[in-house]
């Protein structure tokens, strides 16, 4: 079973590190980021759960007793004193969706896009920010003028 650990600030590195070293199996998901540092553009890997990650024990293990004191660690996330469990379909969700973000282009602010679908098929773009998990804002020249439009993010083209 899957249960959820709390990580002293900035300390989920070395949690993840010191449990792995006594034997348990740890999901630490990361994304990256790009970030704008002293202008300019720095591409890092964050974690999905800033402060949190997943362990795996089961209920007889011996590695319970170890995982409060061990270094990086804050405690295990419980409710009325019972560590709260995870299913495994939900560690299995989100292995799946980090996986399928490997797979997609990541699209940079100020990128040129080609919009494949919708009234705007055909123009070229610039990409401005996303709108949500299905739809993007993009930057069209029309007429002579810029508008800003929403669109699928399915009808971008890098």
């Amino acid at each position: 079973m899957w249960y959820v650990l709390q990580y002293k600030p900035n300390q989920g590195d070395r949690a993840k590190k010191n449990l792995s070293a006594q034997g348990v199996n740890c999901f630490f998901p990361k994304i990256s980021s790009e970030r704008l540092k002293q202008g300019r553009v720095s591409e890092s890997r964050e974690p999905l759960f800033p402060g949190y990650m997943f362990v795996e024990l089961g209920e007889q293990d011996v590695a319970w007793p170890k995982i409060r004191s061990t270094r990086g660690v804050q405690r295990l996330v419980g409710f009325s004193g019972a560590p709260a469990s995870i299913p495994n379909a939900v560690i299995i969700q989100i292995r799946e969706a980090l996986s399928s973000l490997g797979d997609q282009p990541y699209i940079r602010q100020g990128q040129k896009v080609s919009l494949t679908e919708g009234p705007f098929q055909g123009l070229d773009a610039v990409f401005q920010s996303f709108d949500g998990e299905q739809r993007a804002m993009v930057l069209v020249s029309f007429m002579q003028r810029k508008c800003s439009v929403t669109v699928p993010v399915s009808g971008l083209k890098i």
